[in-house]
């Protein structure tokens, strides 16, 4: 494997967190074109998630965040299929960031939420930042509730 593969295949690994093997296929796929090769993870993604999203999601997580100064505070529950997948440094990453944008953007419902555009990188709904945590889990992963308060 040459050095500059090596290369591309950390700094797509860093942009995406896709698994190594999946971003070498797509480096491979694409001839080394990185915007390809992030077009085709994201669509290796999609389709991943689809399969998943009929499966059942009977574990879970709950997160809060309250905003500096106390005065907005949310509260996120995630659903999963397994326990251990529960537990992840993903899954608990997720839910963070969802109650942040909860927080931040005020959903009035998860549907609504799923449709935003994110708070840290808005070339990504909140919908795409799931879909990668399906992907790389292996996981289907739902947003079951929300809730914000505010003084």
């Amino acid at each position: 494997m040459s050095q500059d593969l090596l290369k591309n295949i950390k700094k797509l690994r860093l942009e995406t967190k896709a698994g190594i093997i999946d971003c070498r296929q797509a480096l491979e796929e694409s001839q080394g074109d990185m915007k390809k090769a992030k077009l085709l993870l994201k669509q290796k993604g999609e389709k991943l998630a689809d399969k998943r999203k009929d499966r059942e999601t009977k574990a879970g997580l709950v997160d809060a965040y309250v905003h500096l100064g106390g005065t907005i505070a949310s509260l996120v529950s995630l659903s999963c299929e397994t326990d251990f997948v529960a537990h992840t440094k993903e899954i608990k990453t997720l839910a963070h960031e969802v109650a942040m944008q909860t927080a931040a953007m005020d959903p009035k419902t998860v549907k609504n939420l799923l449709e935003q555009e994110y708070i840290r990188d808005s070339s990504k709904k909140i919908k795409d930042l799931v879909k990668e945590v399906i992907a790389k889990t292996g996981e289907n992963v739902k947003i079951e509730e929300i809730k914000r308060l505010e003084v």
